[in-house]
């Protein structure tokens, strides 16, 4: 079994993962933490309707919040778009990220403005999604194994080495994984229940989305993963099937955030509104993104998994946004389930 952690190493001494174009006028230097298609995608966008070049590079949240916490005395960042809200807000506690309010604030769905408001307006909401799984049906039916439909289905012995799930210390995908269960079990009774997941799990990836990739691949039977990464697969035509735990299940609250001390500013506040306008959102269908838009005008892709047919749990944004909170959770996690997946 193969784990993947977020090395420290990288981060050492401040020294960034990635070099930056130096301050430009006409620039913006963008993290995009989405699958790089949508990412893309709303770059191009933004380039051709602004003319402001968007110097992009694609890392997971988990990922993301450790850089810029690095480079806080000399950001190289102006924006942070997409990726789970977890880390977002962690950032936001940490005086990272900077006070904006956008004047389209008003267009906005409840939950985005709340995650807001939470922050104090250090980042905001720009789409939701649902956790579950995605499951190759072709390998499970010549494999004999029953679908999952709950969390506890996955801790059957048959499904040994079909499951891949990503790593929280850089997936914002599974920490916001790790934060459901504990929500919905108890800490100590989560902990127990992924201590018996990981005899099942094949590989801890480093991107939240890569599980279910892989399963449409053939790689993995099931992928632990937001619903709507699982409804990308499908819509590309592979046999993968989307589930919602039966017990409940948590979800994202996709965000944004710009980032304090950022060289490029007013830039940084030009793409904010725009990605928060009903137009921009309405394209990020057009890079396969399926999460439900936090404008309330933007266009739903009818493919989008539906929060009225999910039975969501109350997830507890702000507490488990907070910094004590993750890394209390992520080191219980490497001492109990990342150091036996080694």
């Amino acid at each position: 079994m193969r784990i993947t952690t977020l090395a420290a190493a990288v981060f050492a001494g401040g020294v960034s993962l990635i070099a930056f174009s130096a301050h430009a006028a006409d620039d913006l230097n963008m993290i995009c933490s989405a699958d790089p298609e949508v990412c893309d995608v709303m770059k191009n966008l933004f380039e051709k309707q602004t003319n402001i070049q968007v110097n992009m590079v694609r890392l997971s949240a988990g990922e993301t919040y450790a850089k810029i916490r690095a480079e806080a005395r000399n950001p190289k960042t102006d924006i942070w778009w997409a990726g789970t809200g977890d880390p977002h807000l962690q950032a936001a506690a940490e005086g990272l990220t900077q006070e904006y309010k956008s004047p389209l604030f008003d267009q906005l769905q409840d939950w985005a403005k709340k995650q807001a408001e939470s922050a104090k307006f250090r980042t905001v909401g720009v789409y939701a999604g649902a956790l579950g799984w995605g499951y190759n049906t072709d390998l499970l039916s010549k494999k004999g194994l029953k679908e999952p439909k709950c969390w506890a289905d996955l801790l059957d012995p048959a499904y040994k080495g079909e499951i891949q799930i990503a790593n929280p210390n850089s997936s914002g995908t599974s920490y916001n994984t790790l934060a459901t269960l504990v929500q919905i079990m108890g800490e100590d009774k989560a902990f127990e229940y992924l201590g018996k997941l990981n005899a099942n799990i094949s590989q801890y990836t480093k991107s939240g989305s890569a599980p279910v990739k892989a399963a449409a691949r053939g790689e993995a039977t099931i992928g632990i993963v937001f619903m709507h990464d699982a409804v990308a697969q499908t819509v590309e035509g592979f046999p993968i099937k989307s589930v919602a735990p039966c017990e409940g299940t948590g979800y994202e609250i996709g965000s944004m955030s710009i980032i304090k001390g950022a060289k490029n500013l007013e830039n940084a506040k030009k793409w904010y509104d725009w990605a928060l306008s009903a137009e921009a959102q309405s394209h990020m269908k057009d890079g396969k993104s399926y999460q439900l838009p936090s404008n309330k005008s933007a266009a739903v892709p009818k493919e989008a998994p539906k929060f009225e047919d999910i039975k969501l749990i109350d997830y507890d944004f702000a507490k488990y946004g907070d910094p004590t909170v993750r890394k209390s959770l992520l080191s219980r996690w490497d001492k109990e389930i990342g150091a036996k997946a080694n």
